[in-house]
């Protein structure tokens, strides 16, 4: 069963000036405060509050499914990112974990940080598979990515066709690949990182 919140203070503020003027004088335990704002922008007035050691929890209420800005808040100590787009739904869960010291992410958000997480360290790991290849065995991938064959790679090479052959099975072997059409997946796949 949820608590009954009291609201000792509240206000509303229609740029960053009022609202940091306000944040200060009244002293809430939770802000929410949007990032775009006129005058100053919600992490100018995070800023401002963080000078004046202000222990406000701030909640950034916002439209950006941005990952700077999202960073930039944590850093700044925010307790919670919530999507203006899924607010309805999720500003009440937001303020009550808030409220018993907990930080809240909007779930589209982390979806998206999740996904980014995954690509970058996919990314990270497979950049770091072909640093093991020689600088042959990199060009020869990367003519694998093209479409060439190991006939055309031997002849654009001027390598013999079991060399040619060779390098394919050391780099699948480095690379740590297996069955016939998985060293030209991978290098498909990973056209962009050679």
């Amino acid at each position: 069963m949820r608590k009954t919140a009291i609201l000792k203070y509240s206000g509303e503020a229609d740029n960053g000036q009022t609202a940091l003027d306000l944040i200060i004088n009244l002293k809430p335990d939770i802000v929410l405060l949007d990032i775009d704002m006129p005058k100053k922008n919600g992490l100018e007035v995070l800023r401002e509050l963080n000078k004046l050691k202000n222990s406000s929890k701030i909640i950034f209420l916002t439209v950006y499914a941005d990952e700077d800005f999202y960073d930039e808040g944590v850093e700044l100590g925010i307790s919670g990112y919530v999507l203006k787009d899924s607010a309805i739904s999720e500003i009440i869960e937001c303020i009550y974990k808030v409220n018993d010291n907990k930080y809240y992410i909007s779930s589209k958000l982390s979806d998206l940080l999740i996904k980014k997480n995954h690509i970058s360290k996919r990314q990270t790991e497979e950049s770091s598979l072909t640093d093991r290849l020689t600088k042959s065995e990199v060009t020869i991938l990367k003519l694998i990515a093209e479409g060439h064959t190991t006939k055309e790679i031997s002849e654009m090479l001027d390598i013999s066709f079991k060399t040619a052959e060779n390098h394919r099975t050391n780099i699948s072997t480095k690379l740590e690949l297996k069955g016939t059409n998985s060293l030209v997946k991978f290098a498909i796949e990973n056209r962009s990182h050679l």
